[in-house]
């Protein structure tokens, strides 16, 4: 089995510290620890880690901007005194927020956590790129969705409703920007924070909106998404 590469970034050593001892006792975990924030998010970008322990709340660079720059499939974990940054914490995707003092028990549930996050990306990844299909679990059950299938796909909160050409829906526990890390390349648009678009469905758009063949009702874009947006679909009319 392979070690899970890791880096932590927190401008409080004794922080950093706690993080290390976890992870050896954790064991079968590689750690690179870093003080300052610009320096680790370099080494992030290019070593591309499984798991990114980050503190919010730091001299220099803000947690928040970084985890906006993290490479694909980098699981993020917060790791912060500030439990009022939680909500922007889920909201940029990240796995498990801990708030410290962190108690080792549950940081090891958070490591799984992580884990069981990569284990499912991986394995779905491969499925969508060979088959045409990914496997998206619901409650205990796994479900098998052909790409062709799929109309549009809603976060809810950390989970995301993914709704299919036939009218049904499966609700997935895997939140949106998981999910889009497991389709293949410019198949799909992420045009808000909450929705992704398959290409093919799309009929017409403007800068804010893009209506969906058979749909009655638009799906906005996002501003952060605009530009982007609006320049590829013009480019591939």
């Amino acid at each position: 089995m392979r070690k899970i590469n890791c880096i932590a970034i927190d401008d409080e050593p004794i922080a950093l510290l706690v993080i290390k001892q976890f992870c050896e006792r954790k064991g079968n975990i590689e750690l690179k620890t870093f003080c300052e924030p610009r320096i680790g998010l370099e080494e992030i970008k290019d070593n591309k880690p499984d798991i990114v322990f980050l503190d919010i709340e730091m001299n220099g660079l803000n947690g928040l901007e970084i985890a906006k720059q993290l490479p694909d499939k980098c699981c993020l974990i917060f790791t912060t005194a500030h439990a009022q940054y939680a909500l922007n914490g889920f909201d940029l995707d990240a796995v498990d927020f801990l708030h410290k003092p962190i108690a080792y028990d549950r940081f090891e549930r958070a490591i799984e956590k992580a884990m069981r996050h990569i284990s499912t990306l991986n394995k779905a990844t491969i499925s969508g790129n060979s088959q045409g299909t990914i496997v998206v679990k619901q409650e205990y059950n796994n479900i098998n969705i052909h790409l062709s299938d799929i109309f549009y796909i809603e976060a809810l909160e950390n989970y995301c409703k993914i709704y299919r050409t036939n009218g049904n829906s499966v609700i997935s526990r895997l939140n949106i920007k998981t999910i889009h890390k497991m389709l293949p390349e410019n198949t799909f648009l992420r045009v808000h924070r909450s929705f992704l678009v398959p290409i093919h469905q799309i009929q017409k758009f403007t800068k804010q909106e893009i209506w969906l063949k058979g749909s009655l009702y638009p799906i906005p874009i996002g501003r952060r998404y605009a530009k982007e947006i609006y320049e590829f679909l013009t480019r591939n009319e």
